[in-house]
Parts: C-alpha cells; structure tokens; sequence
C-alpha cells in the first residue's frame, strides 16, 4: 500500500509529462475502440450480406454442377432432401438457376434466372428484405420479377416495367417471355446486383420447360451451431434421402473470401500494435525521464534499505496507473463514439455500393460492439505499456547507491 501511494504521488510530481503520456494512451485507446468496432461491423454485415442473403452456411447441388453448371445437372428430388432437412431441424430451400438474355426497350444483357418459392426461401435468405423500391416475389403474380440493382440500371428498367427474356428451354425449344418488374434490389453483391432476376418457381418451370428438379439448395445451420456439425448433419440427411449430390460450405464454395474474412480480423490486430507502439516510444521516454530525474533518489532508497524488488515494483506501478487512467477516461470516452457509429453509422456517400471482395458496401457504414471490441484494445495496450515500462524499471532497480548519490 506504501509502494502504492508513493508511486501515485510521483505520478504528480511531474504533471505536465504525466498528462501527455495519459493523454497519448486515452487517445490511442479511444481510436482503437472505435476501429476495432467500424470493422468489425463492415466484416459482420459483409459475412451476414453471404449467408443472410446470398449463400447460406451449407449448399447442396447435383454432382459435378459446381465444376460445370448446366440446367440440366440438377437434383432430382428436391422435395425428398428438403423434407430429410426438415426432420433435422434445419431450414432449408431449393432454387432453380438457369441463364438468359433479358431486354427492355434498346438494351440488352446477360442474366441468371433464379427460381424460388418465397414463403420458403424467406426462411433461408433476407433477400426479400433489402429492396430498394417496389415489392418482393407473390405467387398471385406469377409474371412479376425482381431485378439486381446494377441490372435495373443496365437496362434503364424500373418498376412496373416490361422485361423480355429469352433462353432456351430443357426441351430444346426457344424460351421466350415477358414479364413485369415487380422490384428492384438495393446493392448487395457484384453477381447479385449485375446479372440476377429472381422469379417465382413455377413461372421458371414454365419458361424453361423444366418439370422437375432442382439446381440448388440453400441450408441455414442453426443459431451457434457448428459449421463443420451442421455440414455432417447435411450430408447425412443428403445420403438418406437422394443420390448423385454433394454438401459444401460457404467457406468450400468460397475459401478465398473466407480466408480474407478471417485475415482481415488479424489485420485489426496489427493495426491497434502498430498504433500502440508509437504510444510504447513516448511511454518509454517518459519513464526514463523520470529514471534519470530521480537518481540520487532512489540511491537514497537503496541505501537506507529498499530492495531492488521494491524499486522495481515502484515503477512498474506507476506506468500501470497511467495506464489504469487512461483505459478509465478512455473507455468512457468512447461510450459516446460507440453509440453513434452503431445507432447512426457513418454515410460513406459514393463509396455505398462499391464491391470488397465481391459483396458490396452499404451506404451507412455501422459499427458492432461485442467483448473483443474493448477486451482486443485494452489488453494489447497494457502489454505494450509493461514492455515500455520494463527497461526503465530494470535500470531503476539495478542502480549502485554510491554511484546514484555522487550521480550529477
């Protein structure tokens, strides 16, 4: 408690030198918390933008449709493997996939056909959620369809307008038809917002003469659950209710993504070490300040009978108060800055939309809190302190009383 109160008051002997280093640590502290909280919150939407809405944990497809996708490789009894899903307690939906070239007016492009069921797609994907105007697929209106953002521009195309759309159908036969922009996406992935028409199943059957099947199916693992489990589960149902198909992950479907998620958290890391660092160098020059200033001190100590322990204790004491006020101020500095980013975000303006790594931005880039955004900050910060501390405490601790009292 001595140790304590002595090094609480040699904080204050120099309190000018004692604010700047408090201040440079609150303020190092303050940003990496904010940081740390944007990212993970651009990392969580652009995963929750993959499963939520595009992929889904786990995908089933017919053997061979990954390495060469055609609307004739498909699963043959879809209702089978969904109602094997079912039994598990895992939400599942199958989707049809099929290409065409869809037109209005003068402009034409490629597109993906995706066929689904909404009341049942709607437990696997929020797609039906991120509209950007107009509304989301009704079996009542079998004609109407929903378009990628970036298609509806492509072709100058706007709800209620007519989309002609011609393929060739299973039959060999020419797929031709008109439908009705029912809505339109708001920006969501590069495949998604260029190249995407979703449309009720039954209205895909009949354009492509497609009787039965499905290309593929989407599974969500449940809240927790293991990915690895979830997929053995998957396979397991697969086995015992359809051959010929194969159960991947998203992170098999897309490992390079995965692999750049999970980098890009490590990055977050690194970034708060390198900040922290230029924070170690003025630590480090503060303390040996105060090393230096108090030499003849601490030969007093040291010759009336206080060990080098104790002197070492002492320093190390007072950067971990220093460090204690700024992780106090810090932290509640925050709290404001915090609330903002994840109740109101920041408009990042033109930026909204570009594509990272194939999903795209949004407009309002938010923040998420979670124990790793104060926790991840706060701990590396007071293991750069204590390597900052160390040296000067070191050579506290080793100084000869004879050499520190004639010390000029």
């Amino acid at each position: 408690m001595k140790v304590l109160r002595m090094a609480w008051r040699n904080l204050w002997r120099n309190g000018r030198r004692t604010l700047v280093t408090v201040g440079a640590m609150t303020l190092a502290l303050w940003a990496m918390v904010v940081y740390t909280s944007l990212m993970q919150g651009m990392l969580g939407s652009m995963e929750s933008t993959l499963l939520d809405v595009e992929l889904g944990e786990i995908q089933i497809h017919a053997d061979g449709y990954l390495e060469r996708p055609s609307i004739w490789e498909r699963i043959e009894d879809p209702d089978a493997l969904l109602q094997a899903l079912d039994e598990t307690g895992l939400r599942s939906s199958a989707r049809l996939l099929g290409g065409a070239l869809v037109a209005s007016g003068d402009a034409s492009t490629g597109a993906v056909l995706k066929g689904l069921r909404p009341e049942r797609d709607a437990q696997v994907s929020d797609v039906y959620q991120r509209l950007d105007r107009g509304e989301w697929l009704d079996r009542s209106d079998p004609k109407g369809v929903v378009l990628g953002y970036r298609l509806a521009r492509t072709l100058a195309i706007d709800v209620g307008d007519e989309l002609v759309a011609l393929s060739q159908a299973t039959d060999g036969s020419m797929a031709n038809d008109l439908f009705l922009v029912r809505g339109v996406l708001e920006s969501l992935s590069e495949e998604t917002d260029r190249a995407t028409v979703f449309l009720v199943e039954d209205q895909f059957r009949s354009f492509f003469t497609l009787e039965d099947g499905a290309h593929q199916v989407i599974v969500r693992s449940g809240e927790g659950q293991d990915l690895a489990a979830a997929a053995g589960v998957v396979e397991q149902a697969a086995a015992s209710s359809v051959p010929g198909v194969e159960v991947k992950s998203w992170r098999d479907l897309l490992p390079g993504i995965a692999n750049i998620l999970d980098s890009a958290q490590a990055a977050v890391q690194v970034v708060a070490f390198v900040v922290y660092v230029v924070i170690a160098i003025l630590i480090l020059n503060a303390m040996l300040m105060a090393v230096f200033e108090r030499i003849r001190e601490f030969g007093v100590l040291k010759a009336i009978g206080v060990s080098p322990r104790r002197v070492l204790a002492l320093i190390l004491i007072e950067g971990a108060l220093q460090a204690a006020l700024a992780i106090v101020i810090g932290l509640v500095a925050s709290l404001p800055a915090l609330w903002f980013v994840t109740a109101r975000g920041i408009d990042v303006g033109q930026l909204g939309g570009t594509a990272i790594m194939g999903v795209s931005m949004d407009q309002v880039w938010t923040g998420a809190v979670s124990p790793a955004t104060i926790v991840g900050p706060v701990m590396i910060l007071l293991f750069i302190v204590g390597l900052a501390v160390l040296f000067p405490a070191v050579k506290a601790a080793r100084i000869s009383p004879i050499e520190a009292i004639h010390h000029q």
